[in-house]
């Protein structure tokens, strides 16, 4: 099976989205997008529904044209080549499988239409059954089948004749959770033993953090952030990004004060929290936004540490096994989330007990405010 990565002298881009838009009447479903993806990358499309990434994705594919733009592969623009003319290989969420075909005819189907022989299509066809773990199973019927070994199926179809580009669309949606934790793993597998330049959609944080090498965070049409995944969960640039991207408080609108190398944020009610880092990109004396990550919420130990002890009330706690989820309701910044390692705070701080909390800003992202000039 021919699925190593293309070679040659199309450089290091192997789509290149410029200038995009797509309208739907007055309606504007993908505002200017400009995205050079590179060959051989995992890069996901990430937001919420309706913020164009679908909708992109499609236009990569050919099902969708262009309003305006370019979009080019392997250095030639396919903006007006049909589908099955673009050398791509699709996953649809619903996996999109012949019921009425076997498994090996289902993923011969691409091959069959490129009139590859049928000594070829045979050997090519069990290739790709092995590689997504279906090896054997090629006479069995769709409807026969288990959810993920379906979604198996229409990989195996995807990749068969080695596409220049793997497009999958909200492929583990239909799972389970276990399941979906698990085809992720195989995903990632497949894509490093493939080399296949992948473009994957999705509205789950936790795929596109866990899989990408690349995020492209859409909201509205437009892309917000293009990050890896470390630098987009650590380092969002506005407030869309920062509540999207994983659970997250965001603190009420605060005052910046600055006192030599130290900083300080003002908020309501006469809570201050101090702060340690560069916040040199903004003004003394502005309105801030400030995002913390459940994470950077725990109680107050008695050995102190770094951090701002506030008093609070717990207000519930949701159990998760390896940790707990608990609301506090606090003055001046209202309630927050924090996770607690284990479950012994629910029984030792129920619900309307008082509580200390230390808030630690050092991982907090810190924003001008919006409307602040």
């Amino acid at each position: 099976m021919s699925t190593q990565p293309a070679t040659g002298q199309q450089g290091d881009i192997a789509v290149d989205i410029a200038n995009v838009a797509k309208n739907y009447g007055a309606v504007v479903a993908v505002k200017q997008v400009s995205l050079p993806i590179r060959r051989g990358e995992f890069l996901t499309l990430l937001g919420p529904s309706g913020c164009g990434k679908t909708t992109l994705l499609n236009m990569i594919a050919g099902f969708e044209a262009p309003t305006a733009g370019t979009i080019s592969i392997d250095g030639h623009d396919v903006t007006n080549v049909p589908p099955h003319l673009r050398d791509t290989g699709m996953v649809f969420q619903n996996y999109a499988l012949f019921p009425h075909m076997t498994v090996f005819d289902n993923v011969a189907f691409g091959l069959r239409m490129r009139k590859v022989d049928k000594q070829k299509i045979a050997r090519e066809a069990e290739a790709a059954l092995d590689m997504v773990k279906l090896s054997g199973m090629g006479g069995r019927r769709v409807k026969q089948l288990s959810g993920g070994q379906q979604q198996r199926v229409a990989l195996a179809r995807a990749i068969v004749f080695g596409p220049k580009v793997l497009l999958l669309d909200e492929p583990l949606s239909a799972l389970d959770k276990n399941l979906r934790t698990q085809m992720q793993f195989e995903l990632k597998d497949l894509h490093r033993k493939t080399g296949l330049t992948t473009v994957f959609v999705t509205h789950d944080q936790g795929e596109a953090l866990s899989m990408s090498d690349r995020i492209v965070v859409m909201s509205k049409g437009e892309i917000q952030q293009i990050s890896k995944p470390l630098e987009l969960y650590s380092r969002p640039v506005n407030s869309f990004v920062a509540s999207f991207i994983g659970e997250i408080n965001q603190l009420p609108v605060a005052r910046l004060k600055r006192s030599g190398q130290a900083v300080a944020f003002a908020f309501q009610e006469g809570v201050t929290l101090e702060a340690e880092g560069d916040h040199a990109h903004l003004d003394d004396n502005s309105d801030v936004s400030i995002f913390v990550r459940p994470e950077s919420i725990d109680v107050a130990g008695v050995q102190g540490g770094p951090g701002n002890v506030v008093k609070a009330k717990v207000v519930s706690h949701i159990y998760q096994g390896t940790h707990t989820v608990t609301r506090i309701e606090t003055p001046g910044l209202g309630l927050l989330d924090m996770r607690v390692g284990g479950g012994h705070i629910i029984d030792q701080k129920p619900a309307g007990s008082p509580i200390d909390v230390r808030i630690s800003l050092e991982n907090a992202v810190v924003l001008k405010a919006s409307g602040a000039k």
